[in-house]
This record gives structure tokens, sequence and C-alpha cells, in this order.
């Protein structure tokens, strides 16, 4: 417990809370089109995801493995580093919960932590094979194989129920849609909260704490677990609705076709230790199952915002990473202490631009745009 210094407790605690708006970041990735198809209703949709984020947790820690020591050299890393990437994953999934994307968690963690190492220990302090392996490569072809496989699925679910009551088919792809999301969202915790994990164990090993290459202790991952998975019930409502109403008009068949595509992608990459991004897959999923449908509607303005966020998320939070890691590395426990004032200020800010135009369980399903300013009422009179 020595090497547990001040520092070091500040980054876990910075970690979780890290893992915490990834849970509500990407509540949408598992029960967006349950919800959307009145599968499951809002509230008992975000409990049952956050108790099976909690249990993923504990299936695997191939990905934590990559994370800790695959992208970044362990040798080369300080707390203040890996603090400061957290402060660029943070602030970006706040900034795309605000306006309803359902950008890449993964991506902004991976992001911030690649700009904070290479400007605190140079660009030697970066694998980036590794980064191109295990986190490019997958960014791009999960989402079509996901897609791909949801589009399939769709389009056989919908032939061979062709003449089948359409009541019993909404009736029993519904029940399919409850164990399917359910598997998402094992998959999610499986997948998602071993990036948590991998970061504070990272932590751990430039502390001293760890020998490297170390694994998460069962501390660190039943904490990593808790925060996801409290998160999670938060509800994340905002990108919800985005990923249930924004991208296709959902169907059950389809929301079972799509859960069911990327539960099975999610769940073989994180035994392959690939970080994969859920929230890609997920999306590619939900486009694929939109496209599988004839005549279904796809809102190709939406998806492609959601590209463009998609391409953006890791360099802007390499970017706000660096900058703190600049802060930190020539600022010492004063720079510390500047970018986490920044950092809870603006975040403060985002949480209250918000409330300007709320959307939770009881409006999820209302539209499927997300506003950030209400809107003003107009007035019709004569002037004075």
């Amino acid at each position: 417990m020595d090497h547990i210094t001040f520092l070091v407790a500040v980054v876990i605690v910075t970690a979780l809370a890290f893992d915490f708006t990834n849970g509500f970041h990407d509540t949408a990735n598992a029960m967006a089109t349950s919800i959307a198809t009145g599968a499951l209703k809002p509230r008992t949709a975000v409990l049952v995801s956050g108790v099976l984020n909690i249990v993923g947790a504990f299936l695997s820690t191939e990905v934590a493995k990559t994370v800790s020591g695959g992208i970044v050299d362990d040798t080369l890393v300080s707390p203040g580093m890996i603090f400061a990437g957290l402060v660029g994953a943070i602030l970006w999934n706040l900034l795309t919960w605000l306006v309803g994307l359902p950008s890449s968690s993964s991506h902004a963690l991976f992001g911030g932590l690649i700009g904070a190492v290479w400007v605190g220990a140079g660009s030697h302090g970066v694998h980036f094979d590794k980064v191109v392996e295990k986190i490019l490569i997958p960014a791009v072809a999960s989402p079509l194989v996901a897609g791909a496989a949801a589009l399939l699925a769709t389009y056989f679910a919908y032939r061979i129920t062709a003449r089948a009551r359409e009541k019993s088919v909404t009736k029993g792809f519904r029940l399919g849609q409850i164990a399917s999301a359910s598997l998402v969202s094992l998959a999610h915790g499986t997948n998602d909260a071993q990036k948590t994990m991998g970061v504070i164990t990272l932590t751990l090993i430039s502390a001293g704490a760890l020998g490297h290459d170390a694994g998460p202790p069962v501390w660190v991952i039943a904490s990593a677990g808790l925060a996801i998975g409290l998160g999670t019930y938060l509800g994340g409502w905002r990108i919800i609705r985005t990923m249930g109403k924004g991208l296709t008009d959902i169907q059950s068949p389809q929301g079972f076709a799509a859960e069911a595509a990327s539960t099975t992608v999610i769940l073989t990459s994180a035994h392959l230790g690939f970080a994969l991004s859920t929230t890609q897959v997920c999306s590619g999923g939900i486009l694929g199952a939109g496209l599988g449908r004839r005549l279904a509607e796809v809102r190709w303005g939406t998806a492609g915002r959601m590209v463009i966020a998609w391409l953006v998320t890791l360099p802007a939070a390499a970017l706000v990473g660096g900058v703190s890691a600049s802060v930190v590395k020539h600022g010492g426990n004063l720079g510390t202490a500047v970018i986490a004032l920044v950092a809870v200020a603006v975040a403060t800010s985002i949480v209250l631009a918000s409330r300007r135009n709320p959307v939770h369980a009881t409006n999820v399903n209302d539209t499927h745009e997300v506003t950030v300013r209400a809107t003003t009422p107009t007035h019709v009179g004569t002037a004075a």
C-alpha cells in the first residue's frame, strides 16, 4: 500500500469516474432497440443492463491486458500521464452525450491515453503497431461485420415469418430481444469494463505497486464492474433516443437481429483481446437491420454525423489528453490541480446545458432528435 500515493489514488478515482461515464454513455448499445420496440420498459431495461455489465466484468481480462501492457510502454508511463488521458476521455464522453451522439467511449479513452503518453514520454512511448492491430483495424472491421450479419439476419427473419400473424411475430421477437439485449449487456461489461481495469492496472504498474505484465487484481475488476454498472443504470437517455429512434425505424425482428449480431462480434473480439468499440458495433448492427427490412427508413444524416464523430473521437481526445499532460508535466502538483479544476468546471457546464432540454425514461421515445437548447414557443399577437 506504500505505492498508493495521493496522485495514484486520484488517478484511480478518475478512472472509475470515466468508467461511470462509459456506463451511461453506452447503455444505448444494449437497450436502445429493446426500449424503442417496447420489448422492455425503460427503467427495467437499464436495471437489467447494469446488473449484467457487472457480471460481464468478471468473465475475461484479455482486453484489460491489451490496455495495460499493449498500446503504450508501461515502463515510461507515469500516473500523471494517465490522469491527463482520462480527462480527455471523460470530457469527450460528456460532450457527445450532451448532443446525443453515440461516439466511442473506448476510442476516447485510447485517444486520451495515447495523446498524454506521446506528450509525456515521447512517441516511442506509444506502440503504434499495437494501436493499428488492436484498435484501428477492429474499428473499421467490426461495424461492417455486425452490419452485414444484422442485415442478413433481418432479411431472413422477415422471409421466414412472412406468412405468420404480425401480432405473434412481434410478441415472439420481443421475447427474443430480452435475451439478446441481455447478452449485449453482458458482452459490454466483458469488453468495456476491462478498459478501465487496464487503465487502473497500468497506473499501479507505473507506481510500482504491480509488476510489469501483471493482470488486474480482483478489487480492480470488482470496482470497475460496479462503476460501469451504476453508470449504465442512470440510463444515458439522450443517446438511447438517437440509437433507438434516430438511425432507423426499428421493429422487433430488426432489434433482435441487431442485438444478436452485435453480441457475437463483441464477445469474439473480447476473447481475442481486441479493444473494439461496442458503440460502433451496435450502431453498425442497427444500420444493418434497417437496411435488411424492405422500405425501412434509414436516416443517413444521423448516420453521417455519427461516422464523423467516430473519426474525430480518437484525435480529439488525444489533443485534450496531450494538452493536459503538458500542463501536468511542467506544472507538477499545481498543474494537476489546475487540470482537475478545469475539467470539473467544463463537466459541470455540460451537465447544466443538458437540463435545458432533458431526455429521460418517460420521453425517450417521443422523438428521434436530441436538442441541447429548449425551443422557444412562438407567440402570435399584435404589435404595440
